[in-house]
């Protein structure tokens, strides 16, 4: 049974101002709230069905038994997946550039659809560092965790001023920006490392960040296609899978 005041407190870590102030978030589904189980991230507390708890009681110990409607009154799915945890935020990260790194950088990307599939997309290509802009949309939002399938427990996560924290990477790193304007990166020496920088949705990225650029690459566009331009998560994929190729 979950009382009226545990539902209004775990709608409320729905929104980011609270999530901040509670330094809680929320994870749904088997296999994610599986991956944050064995991850180092420090879950509070387990809102479960008989069925999940039948299968986990002795992975965690703080499990509240709730039906499939209570889960339904807390969730964000359409169709509530047997559990939801409530999980500690992590350290603040101090993400630096190390020798033989490759680091995302996202300038003001929105779409929390878009963020969690790039952060997926950056434990598949072995990338463990993203720098985010502050106005990027946050990682810990319910539908970011959800997209990224559990990769967010692999991946280190910062947001910080981009421009000037690119500004501070030593003189020889890299910093590819993917532009409309750049050159084609399947005829470009791309490095092993440095930082890949993509950009909003419908603005790409921001006057500032292009200026502390080192390289302007883009993907080309085949055949007769009028697209201006792909979504960023597909883009991300595309430059990811190049560099490590």
């Amino acid at each position: 049974m979950i009382s009226k005041n545990q539902v209004k407190f775990l709608k409320s870590l729905h929104q980011s101002k609270y999530r901040r102030k509670e330094q809680l978030f929320l994870a749904e589904g088997v296999k994610i709230v599986d991956e944050f189980i064995k991850s180092n991230y420090s879950i509070k507390t387990i809102y479960a069905i008989e069925e999940w708890i039948d299968n986990n009681a002795d992975v965690f110990d703080n499990i509240n038994e709730v039906s499939l409607k209570e889960l339904h009154s807390i969730s964000l799915l359409k169709t509530p997946n047997q559990v939801l945890a409530v999980v500690e935020f992590p350290e603040d990260k101090n993400i630096v550039f190390d020798e033989g790194d490759l680091i995302l950088a996202l300038d003001t990307i929105q779409d929390p659809g878009n963020l969690g599939t790039i952060i997926r997309i950056a434990d598949w290509f072995g990338i463990k560092k993203i720098i985010c802009s502050n106005e990027t949309a946050d990682a810990l939002n319910p539908k970011v965790v959800q997209a990224t399938m559990g990769a967010l427990t692999r991946v280190n996560i910062e947001y910080t001023d981009l421009p000037s924290w690119i500004t501070k990477l030593p003189d020889t790193t890299p910093v590819y920006g993917t532009l409309l304007d750049g050159d084609n990166m399947y005829e470009t020496d791309l490095s092993d490392d440095g930082v890949i920088v993509v950009g909003n949705e419908g603005n790409g990225i921001t006057p500032e960040v292009q200026k502390v650029l080192t390289h302007r690459i883009k993907i080309p566009a085949y055949g007769n296609s009028m697209m201006e331009s792909l979504n960023v998560a597909i883009a991300t994929s595309l430059v990811c899978a190049e560099f490590r190729r």
